[in-house]
């Protein structure tokens, strides 16, 4: 039973990460301009497929027997970076936003290494879904961090 509930408290916390990131995202597209259609469509993709990664991470959870998280990584033990994206805006540029969700792009990577990297025994579909999972926010990050490039390009 052990096992399971290691299991349980890894897949959680990858579920409070990705509350973290709608909860961030939501609020970065209510602090860019009106006028960056762009920025608001890729922040909604992002947090939309943060409610996917949550719909697979609470299958798992329930399939296990444990109860599913709710909160945010405030309450548990990875980083609370998105709650305060917020805090980080100046001005509603776009330069700010992109800064503040590739900081916090940075630290999804960190929770789901660590989840890769825990003593809790991963089941090689799950080990696969984490995997997949990350590969997909990777290349979220990697798509904020050109935007931040070439906004910085454009300005300098």
């Amino acid at each position: 039973m052990e096992t399971n509930e290691n299991l349980v408290e890894v897949l959680n916390d990858l579920i409070r990460i990705n509350n973290d990131r709608i909860d961030g995202y939501e609020k970065a597209i209510n602090e860019v301009e009106d006028i960056d259609l762009d920025l608001k469509g890729i922040f909604q993709k992002m947090a939309n497929e943060s409610r996917e990664n949550i719909n697979e991470l609470s299958a798992e959870v329930r399939n296990l027997g444990g109860e599913v998280a709710t909160g945010t990584t405030g309450s548990g033990k990875i980083y609370r970076v998105w709650m305060d994206i917020k805090a980080t805006f100046t001005g509603h540029d776009r330069t700010s936003a992109l800064e503040s969700c590739e900081y916090g792009e940075d630290a999804a990577q960190e929770a789901y290494d660590d989840a890769l990297a825990t003593d809790a025994d991963l089941p090689v579909d799950i080990r696969q879904m984490i995997t997949n999972q990350k590969a997909e926010l990777l290349e979220s990050h990697n798509l904020i961090k050109k935007y931040r490039d070439v906004h910085q390009a454009v300005n300098n």
